[in-house]
Formats: C-alpha cells, structure tokens, sequence
C-alpha cells in the first residue's frame, strides 16, 4: 500500500495538529525513526499523508490524527437513559451534545438509576472495542449500600460470585467507609452485563442505594459535573486508544 498522498498534509504537521508536539520536535521525532504510519517507519520529512485513511503511531502509541472522529465524556445525571433516542421522550443523552455538529453514538450505557462517566463517539473501531468483551476494558464504580460491608467482603468477590448469568469476580474492591446503616464501596471490573454492580451487591446482601461510575478504561470523571461534557484529545484519547490495541 502506497503511504504517500500527494494531496495530502505533511506528517509533521499532521502529528503536531494531534497535539504531539511542536512542527519541530515532531519533524525530530521523525529523522529519529519514532513515528510509524500504518505500521511503517517512517524518517523522510517530505511524508503527505491523508490522517482520515492512516494510522500514526509515535513511540508505539497512537495519535489521533483523523479530526473528523470525535469522543466526548459525559457526566450523565440519575434518571436519564442511556440512548441518543427514547421512544418513551424519557430524558436521554441527546439532550447534553445537541450543539454539536457531529452525530454521536453512546459508548456502552449505563442504567438509568445510575449516574457518572459514559463516553460517546463517532469512532466506530473505538467504540466497538471499547465495548467488545475481548478488550475487557475496566470500568470503576463508586457505589453506596445497604448495611455494614465488611473487609471480607473484597476477597469473595475478587475470588467471584455466581450469578443466575454465570459467574462473575471484581478486579478490584475497595471499602471506603461503613457503618452500621450503609456503606461506601469502589469496584473495578471488566463485565459489561446488564446492571452488573446493582446485581453483584444484591447477591451478597447489600443492596444498592446509589451509583455513580467514575472510570471508564483510562478515562476518569474527574471534576466533571452532571450533564457536562469534555472533549477527549490528545495524549488522553491516545492512552485511551492505545489500551485497546489501536
């Protein structure tokens, strides 16, 4: 396959648009044999490629240099569904990227009771592996529950439970606070099953009483408020591309 577009834009320029860097530290990173488009080194500064149709990679890392995808995170409130579309008009995601001009679709969902971190994408190969078991990309939950939790509690469900789906084991669990009333809980897992964390709590007889994600993959919520969105660029949507393999 021929790299070169004559009607394309310098590499250099294209990487330093990504955010790699400046237009001469990138020509550097260049002569250095650094960067690679489509899996070749490339060390020629005279290097025209379309980004829309190549994949750069600098130090084994991707760049996303194609400006027409475009991944937002949202902070979505209680109570909304995880759809761009309800036939019920129940609040949806919609609402939050209307000002946009690109079509996004929602990146996995989260339940309706549940509030926190969900991506949205026109990436289709992102989102698709973000979303695809083989990539078991980690999600973390911060969840409150019924009752006083135990630090027992972490290992049982490190080592897995049984569900009436089949069985299911956290990667990691952390007891933030307990008291005899309820309790505040961290989980980190790779399961995308339907109302996993509700289901897993229930199970081992601490119901949920609130639920909030604050990581998806290598995207954390951060201070992001309800109903806000962010941009993901730069070196933030490469670490992100780069955990599933892009």
């Amino acid at each position: 396959m021929n790299l070169y577009d004559p009607n394309g834009e310098r590499l250099q320029k294209v990487m330093a648009h990504a955010g790699v860097g400046s237009r001469r530290l990138c020509e550097n990173l260049i002569s250095e044999g650094r960067v690679t488009v489509n899996g070749q080194i490339i060390t020629e500064l005279g290097m025209r490629v379309d980004p829309t149709k190549v994949r750069i990679h600098v130090d084994g890392v991707p760049i996303a240099a194609d400006s027409s995808k475009l991944t937002v995170a949202l902070y979505k409130p209680p109570g909304v569904v995880s759809t761009m579309h309800d036939e019920f008009d129940r609040p949806s995601l919609a609402q939050y990227v209307e000002d946009l001009p690109e079509r996004l679709f929602n990146v996995g969902r989260l339940d309706q009771d549940t509030e926190g971190l969900i991506l949205l994408s026109n990436d289709g190969e992102l989102t698709h592996r973000l979303t695809h078991p083989k990539y078991r990309v980690p999600k973390t939950y911060v969840a409150r529950v019924e009752g006083a939790v135990t630090r027992g509690l972490g290992r049982v469900l490190e080592k897995g439970i049984v569900l009436d789906d089949g069985p299911v084991h956290v990667d990691k669990f952390i007891l933030r606070e307990s008291s005899p009333r309820n309790s505040i809980v961290e989980l980190t897992l790779h399961s995308g099953r339907n109302r996993i964390v509700r289901r897993i709590m229930e199970e081992v007889h601490h119901p949920v009483m609130e639920l909030v994600r604050i990581k998806f993959g290598t995207i954390e919520v951060g201070h992001l408020k309800p109903g806000k969105i962010r941009r993901i660029a730069g070196s933030e949507l490469s670490a992100l591309m780069h955990s599933v393999g892009m």
